[in-house]
């Protein structure tokens, strides 16, 4: 039935009555011109069919009728969208106020748009019914174009497989031992950074950097290493190609949102259709990456060939396994490197600008890490960074206020429930991490506040909850089997790459508060650059 009311199933009724009509019943209707008899047939259809999906199916037949909520014809996660001056997850925390009390909201009764607006329902989208969902289609097609096939993508037993192979990478001991890389990585960054300071200091007097771009540099320098086992040095290369197409890959403008926000709704291959000049500039920036990642995939298989044991990256582990071809790996690199970089710099970026507003917080952070003498030969560099409570706190309250990811949407695939309500096959649930991340009910009036000290206890040691009842109260990187795979390298970073700026410079913010905007369709990221102006600190103090 759900075929033969889709547009589709209506299209083929609609023809072979036609053709029926022509053939067995001429001049039925009084209809003589085939023309006329295929406007009214099609017409009757098409009439039909409006009818049964604007009044009958919402009002009398939608299993999930009985939900309250807007239930409104245009799309809420379009409108969501749209309205760019708003902040990330304002329309799912004005839901929420319309609609207390209700775990569950149907948002559009047409297309079946869900918005979980309590926590306690993620438990089982997430954990117990994770392969009852998939991503839905159209938004799954918009990321294989810029990130490829890979663990983002990817869905059922392809998803379990890849998860497998690659989750020893990004075990406990795997990260640790990534640490001495990261801070020495970390070090480089503020060797670059000092460099640039006395050369603009110079010539023009001033300090002023925007930490956008440092972060994104540095972060693909760390992914490029333990992703690739390759040293990239866009630190020190900004003509590097591969920055360079990711710069230009993630830079926000209104035309790019456009492009996604369309492809998300129309699917993108309806979109590479039209004769828009942004489908030439993604598909050559898809080529391009492309080829960078085919040729680190051979160049990787030769080194492994000449030295098996010498190379324990990611991309090596995975060629190790035999069980993909170059073609997958380029794929599975598109992924790391986009993924591995992207988000981790937007919220180096975020901490950045929620130290340069707390002064105060920032002064006493840079004390905390100046009490340990470290270096990338310190005895458990890692236990010495994950044990200092402020510095986690700052890390774990960047990642609460700004998730990386704003939306994420699951589409049913089969007839499935969330906690006591039934979701049909083919509906689409909406997830605002940064609804859930600031609602006052799970984090206090305080709810959108920089607060570090949330995730110290009493005991002044670094805890894991901030507070919060529930681990579904911070979903920054999911739960469960789709859950981020690379959250704790991810933590690992911006602990080290704070560590080493707080340890040498203090900041301030060198732009106008109204500009620092959150930005961008997939992922969250300071619209306007995030500037500051940096003061170098002697290693004694100022």
């Amino acid at each position: 039935m759900s075929q033969l009311t889709a547009p589709k199933g209506v299209a083929l009724l609609a023809a072979v009555t036609y053709l029926s009509t022509l053939r067995y019943y001429p001049g039925a209707l009084g209809i003589h011109n085939p023309v006329s008899l295929l406007v009214v047939i099609g017409g009757g259809y098409f009439g039909a069919f409006l009818v049964y999906v604007l009044l009958i199916y919402p009002v009398f037949l939608n299993p999930l009728r009985h939900l309250a909520g807007p239930k409104t014809a245009v799309t809420f996660m379009a409108t969501s969208m749209i309205k760019s001056n708003d902040e990330p997850g304002k329309a799912f925390s004005d839901l929420v106020e319309a609609y207390p009390g209700h775990d569950l909201v149907l948002v559009n009764a047409i297309q079946n748009h869900l918005v979980i607006t309590d926590p306690s329902l993620l438990a089982d989208l997430f954990v117990h019914h994770t392969y009852d969902f998939i991503k839905p289609p159209r938004a799954a097609g918009v990321l294989k174009e810029f990130i490829g096939l890979g663990l983002v993508t990817l869905e059922g037993d392809g998803h379990k497989f890849l998860r497998k192979n690659t989750s020893p990478a990004f075990t406990f001991r795997s990260i640790k031992a990534m640490y001495p890389m990261m801070w020495g990585k970390s070090n480089q960054f503020v060797a670059s950074l000092t460099s640039q300071l006395e050369d603009e200091g110079a010539r023009k007097g001033t300090s002023l950097i925007d930490m956008n771009t440092w972060a994104s540099k540095v972060t693909l320098d760390i992914i490029g290493v333990a992703g690739l086992g390759r040293e990239l040095n866009t630190i020190k290369d900004f003509d590097n190609p591969l920055a360079k197409a990711y710069d230009e890959l993630f830079e926000i403008t209104g035309e790019k949102g456009i492009y996604t926000l369309l492809s998300m709704l129309f699917g993108i291959k309806t979109i590479q259709l039209l004769p828009w000049k942004m489908n030439g500039v993604f598909k050559g920036l898809r080529r391009s990456l492309v080829s960078i990642c085919e040729s680190m995939v051979a160049e990787k298989r030769e080194a492994i060939h000449k030295d098996s044991d010498g190379h324990s990256d990611v991309l090596s582990l995975l060629i190790k396994t035999d069980n993909f071809t170059d073609a997958d790996l380029a794929n599975q690199l598109l992924t790391f490197l986009a993924a591995g970089h992207e988000t981790t710099s937007s919220s180096l970026s975020w901490a950045s600008y929620l130290l340069a507003k707390h002064p105060h917080i920032q002064e006493a952070v840079r004390r905390e890490v100046r009490q340990e003498s470290l270096s990338s030969s310190t005895d458990d560099l890692a236990g010495t960074l994950e044990r200092m409570p402020l510095l986690n706190g700052v890390v774990n309250e960047t990642l609460r206020l700004y998730p990386t990811v704003p939306l994420t949407m699951r589409e049913a695939i089969r007839d499935t429930t969330l906690a006591n309500h039934r979701i049909p096959r083919g509906a689409t649930v909406l997830v605002s991490p940064w609804m859930i991340n600031r609602s006052p009910k799970f984090w206090g009036d305080d709810s959108t506040e920089f607060r570090p000290e949330r995730w110290i206890s009493d005991s002044g040691k670094a805890n894991q909850t901030g507070g919060a009842n529930s681990n579904y109260h911070f979903i920054t990187f999911l739960h469960g089997p789709r859950s981020c795979i690379g959250q704790g390298f991810a933590r690992a970073e911006l602990r080290c790459l704070l560590a080493a700026l707080l340890s040498s410079f203090k900041w301030e913010l060198a732009m106008p508060e109204a500009d620092v905007v959150a930005g961008g369709v997939v992922t969250i990221k300071p619209a306007n650059g995030m500037h500051l102006r940096l003061q170098r600190l002697e290693s004694n103090g100022l």
